[in-house]
């Protein structure tokens, strides 16, 4: 009794305006690094919501709440504390699975609990075909027809309520079959074993297919839950290039909803993300304004010539340096001509309260891991990412125009899969370093960052969900 007495104390209530105009957001990062200056920006593009719109929280996540009541049972009052401030943080609610009325009654359901508590929820959408291209989080609706069925149940859920739409984080940073506007071509191939036994294209994998279900994705919603602020993918700041992004958000119908969504699941800096977001909304509406000679012979616009993040000068590694930045916004500026930036944008600060994951350790005694494995590693930053904080609270008061919300999209504290070897995400030299005495095919199932075998994608990981209760940055307390 007297644990369940601490545990309604500790509870945080906290409200948040929804997607408003207010500056000066407490604990920001990097704000001054964005020069808005040197882009054409609507001050007034996020300012026709209803800032006394608060956000919704979900209930906490299965399993968290028996961790805090552990925690306070072992006198780990601060832990306890830090924790159960994390998982009563307004975050988002996720629906990935169902028939078309289950997922209409889900959401429904959701809406009537955040309205009873005048509240607007942040909803995920995520059930395209070949999601996650088949990787831990891999599933979603068999083909385009069921998948048009789901998001119209999806989008009725919503009804005239007000929401914000997360629409299929990865749709378009995965996409089947792809090549990058440079034309190189990109890694997610889904295949199925056909009558023969041969290894043939999945059906219905290919861009064409992912951009007509996001597209019609667009259009259910605007039909169906005409208040509902809809997002797009946009991956991360690391991720797609300027150009890259634009295109994919334009061909997927961007200029029909509110914008992109950037960082979900992932642990980029929020400074980088706020120039990253603010260059793609810049590229978005560039054909509006650009000169003629950005433009083929047909009339497609040169995406592929905007400048990026990817500088040229250093090999095209990634670089947010002030030379550079003030090189893209003059460089960008040229292709946007009278264009103003209206495409506004949300990150996802639910983990990267402490950057990315910092690899050099491993290189250096105990670990004396190989230059092989530190480059993997990296490539596997993004899956329960060691070393993590939650980042900024979410709120509308980001100071930045373009800059609709901070948001906990991904839950913090529920995991990405089972990150390991066998899974690709994670790479290491058990013969250098392996104090846990691993052998054979165990090896390739174990996460040796956090020295366990992680618990599956999206279920409760506790000690990450600590982890990131404790390394909050801001603090949580």
């Amino acid at each position: 009794m007297r644990t369940r007495t601490m545990m309604r104390a500790l509870v945080l209530g906290g409200s948040m305006g929804l997607l408003g105009c207010d500056s000066g957001q407490p604990g920001g990062s990097g704000l001054a690094e964005v020069d808005e200056s040197a882009l054409s920006l609507d001050p007034q593009a996020n300012c026709n919501h209803d800032t006394r719109t608060e956000l919704y929280a979900p209930g906490p996540s299965d399993g968290s709440m028996a961790q805090v009541n552990d925690l306070l049972k072992a006198r780990k009052y601060t832990d306890a504390r830090k924790l159960l401030a994390l998982v009563n943080t307004p975050h988002a609610a996720w629906f990935a699975t169902g028939t078309p009325e289950e997922v209409r009654k889900s959401v429904h359901q959701t809406m009537a609990a955040a309205d009873k508590q005048h509240r607007t929820p942040f909803l995920v959408a995520y059930n395209l075909p070949y999601r996650d291209c088949s990787q831990y989080s891999g599933g979603g609706a068999t083909d385009t027809a069921a998948y048009q069925a789901w998001i119209d149940g999806f989008a009725r859920g919503i009804g005239k309520g007000k929401a914000l739409v997360i629409l299929e984080p990865d749709g378009l940073g995965l996409i089947p079959y792809n090549k990058r506007i440079d034309g190189v071509e990109e890694w997610c191939k889904p295949t199925v074993t056909d009558a023969s036994g041969n290894t043939v294209p999945a059906p219905g994998a290919s861009p064409e297919a992912r951009y007509a279900q996001l597209n019609y994705a667009v259009d259910s919603l605007a039909a169906h839950a005409p208040n509902a602020a809809v997002y797009l993918d946009s991956g991360n700041s690391a991720w797609m290039s300027v150009g890259d992004a634009a295109y994919r958000l334009t061909k997927a119908g961007v200029l029909r909803a509110r914008g992109f969504f950037l960082n979900v699941s992932n642990y980029q800096l929020t400074s980088e993300l706020i120039q990253f977001g603010t260059w793609v909304s810049g590229a978005i509406a560039a054909p509006s304004g650009a000169p003629a000679w950005a433009f083929d012979d047909s009339g497609n616009f040169h995406f592929d010539w905007l400048p990026s993040q990817y500088d040229p000068a250093l090999n095209y590694a990634l670089n947010y340096g002030p030379e550079h930045v003030a090189s893209v916004n003059a460089d960008l500026q040229v292709f946007m001509g009278s264009a103003v930036a209206t495409a506004s944008f949300v990150i996802d600060t639910g983990r990267n309260g402490q950057g990315p994951l910092d690899t050099a350790p491993y290189a250096l005694a105990p670990y004396n891991q190989p230059d092989a494995v530190i480059s993997g590693l990296k490539n596997g930053y993004w899956c329960n990412g060691f070393g993590a904080g939650a980042g900024l609270r979410p709120t509308a008061n980001t100071g930045v125009a373009l800059l609709d919300a901070y948001l906990w999209i991904k839950v913090p504290g529920e995991s990405d899969g089972s990150c390991d070897i066998a899974g690709g995400a994670r790479a290491w030299d058990f013969q250098t370093y392996n104090p846990w005495g691993l052998t054979g095919d165990a090896q390739n199932h174990f996460d040796p960052l956090w020295g366990t075998v992680d618990t599956a994608a999206g279920k409760w990981f506790p000690a990450q969900g600590l982890q990131l209760a404790q390394k909050a940055n801001p603090s949580l307390l």
